[in-house]
């Protein structure tokens, strides 16, 4: 397989288990957890995590909890990949601001594998122990901003990449 087949395999896949995972997080948003997924990331506290553990426990979506964060454990990887995948395509093959678009994208990337991996398995063993912790979730909250960030720039430089190399092989 080639690198940018492999790319486009991982990112668009990344892609399709985006969607699927914020399908799987929507039950979470509850009265008591507006921001559903998202409140517990930021949550930051102890107290704040056992409040909203025991929101989604007595409306029994504890086992949704963990699939939804099972299912944001697989997708990290796979668009996390694809983008450094992307990034390491687009700086090998292209020229010019392409290239800088792949050196952000694989930067990027890396940043948000870190994080990504750092915030969600901090919350997953909140969820799997029932308890929060103090370290954990503000680990959690404090590399999210980052991750966000470092999302965003990968996905906005895999694209202009794309729209680049595609607006070049067509005036070609």
């Amino acid at each position: 397989m080639t690198l940018r087949r492999a790319f486009l395999w991982f990112w668009v896949g990344g892609l399709v288990l985006f969607a699927i995972v914020i399908a799987l997080g929507m039950p979470l948003v509850l009265t008591e957890v507006p921001g559903g997924i998202l409140d517990h990331q930021a949550a930051g506290t102890a107290v704040e995590v056992d409040r909203i553990q025991a929101a989604w426990r007595s409306a029994g979506l504890w086992n949704q909890a963990a699939i939804a964060m099972a299912g944001d454990l697989v997708f990290i990887g796979v668009y996390g990949v694809g983008c450094v995948l992307g990034g390491r395509y687009f700086r090998r093959e292209a020229s010019g601001w392409l290239r800088h678009c792949g050196s952000a994208a694989l930067i990027a990337g890396i940043a948000f594998l870190a994080t990504d991996y750092a915030e969600t398995i901090s919350q997953f063993i909140q969820l799997m122990s029932f308890e929060g912790d103090d370290g954990l979730a503000g680990l959690a909250a404090t590399v999210r901003p980052i991750k966000v960030a470092s999302w965003i720039v990968a996905t906005l430089a895999i694209l202009a990449a794309l729209l680049g190399g595609w607006r070049q092989r067509r005036s070609a």
